[in-house]
């Protein structure tokens, strides 16, 4: 049987998604506290650059995967329109927790969007379908990388832009300091506020071993992205990369 990375652990690939699964069940609850005391609050100004970068215009149809607590998803959903303008945005997550998490978050501002159950290495739409696909920091966790990259390409327009936000590598003289935070610091945290200190143990892990800047971007190229870049963000800790389907 194949196997993965599950952090620094090697595990059967068909484990992976379980044990991932477990992660964002534990934490579900406190998610977006966790994500403002770890990043102290700097997690928003990445996910309004990713916005900006993103352009959606009313009437563009959005698929967010990994939505999480549906962060970009609640700003597209203000930017598309109402329906008659043909403006969608789909809140979708592998993990049901974090679905439910999301959704009722954007039910209590007010936002209904169309909510899905999603695996993006099967992406359940049709060829061609939306104008913008995002992820932010979900594709560390996807057992096959290649075949999610190449599932959001496959239900892009022809135009149509995907933008990555994730953990990459951050600048060279700062990351002893940085492996500190993540593996002593972080872990303590997450023991503090969510009483499970492994799943950022994990978080940790799973970073180091994503591909880089320039190993993912690569990447997006092989699954038929052009004009493939990145920004980096909190020198290095954070890219957002960008690529079109022509």
């Amino acid at each position: 049987m194949s196997k993965t990375h599950f952090g620094f652990q090697t595990v059967a690939e068909n484990e992976k998604a379980r044990k991932v699964a477990n992660v964002f069940d534990s934490v579900a609850a406190k998610y977006d506290l966790m994500n403002d005391l770890m990043s102290v609050g700097l997690h928003r100004a990445w996910k309004a650059f990713t916005v900006a970068q993103a352009g959606v215009r009313p009437g563009f149809k959005v698929l967010d995967l990994a939505s999480g607590t549906g962060d970009l998803a609640k700003t597209f959903a203000k930017q598309v329109g109402d329906l008659n303008q043909g403006g969608e945005v789909w809140l979708t997550d592998i993990n049901e927790s974090m679905l439910r998490v999301g959704r009722d978050r954007l039910l209590d501002q007010g936002l209904i969007t169309p909510t899905l159950l999603c695996d993006a290495e099967r992406i359940p739409f049709p060829a061609g379908y939306f104008d913008v696909v995002t992820v932010a920091f979900g594709l560390r966790n996807m057992t096959h990388k290649e075949v999610a990259l190449a599932e959001m390409r496959r239900v892009l327009k022809p135009g149509g832009k995907l933008l990555v936000l994730e953990f990459s590598k951050i600048w060279a003289p700062l990351a002893k300091l940085y492996d500190f935070y993540s593996f002593k610091i972080l872990p303590w945290l997450g023991h503090k506020v969510t009483r499970d200190a492994q799943s950022y143990r994990y978080l940790a892990e799973s970073i180091r071993v994503h591909p880089d800047q320039n190993v993912l971007q690569a990447m997006m190229e092989q699954a038929g992205f052009d004009q493939v870049n990145y920004h980096n963000l909190a020198v290095g800790a954070v890219a957002l990369h960008i690529g079109i389907k022509y």
